[in-house]
């Protein structure tokens, strides 16, 4: 049983992000997947520029729960672009055992709530 890396965990938020602001009508101008390097995407919707941040969260924090110290500096840059800046905390578990990591080998619960303005 493999314990997903940091970075797959991150990749599989971003591919549960991404399809959520596809399926919502977003038109993707930037994908950043490298973790920790914000934002993750640079979006238009409506005529209007979006940034969002990803993070995947391991059980038993909340995925709801914004950072917001580490985020006012990308919503200080979106502001020089006039873009709205949302954050998006996608919870992840073993499915099997929420106190085991998230394995490749095993199922997973997500919990995400979509995007929460910042």
């Amino acid at each position: 049983m493999a314990t997903l890396t940091d970075q797959e965990l991150h990749n599989l938020a971003m591919n549960i992000v991404g399809k959520d602001l596809e399926d919502q009508g977003y038109e993707f101008l930037g994908v950043n997947s490298e973790f920790k390097k914000d934002p993750q995407f640079v979006a238009l919707k409506d005529k209007k520029l979006h940034f969002v941040i990803v993070r995947a969260i391991e059980y038993p924090h909340d995925p709801k729960e914004v950072p917001f110290i580490f985020l006012e500096t990308v919503k200080q840059h979106a502001q020089k672009f006039k873009a709205r800046t949302f954050y998006a905390g996608v919870g992840l578990a073993n499915s099997r055992d929420y106190e085991l990591p998230v394995s490749s080998s095993e199922d997973y619960v997500v919990n995400y709530a979509g995007l929460q303005e910042i």
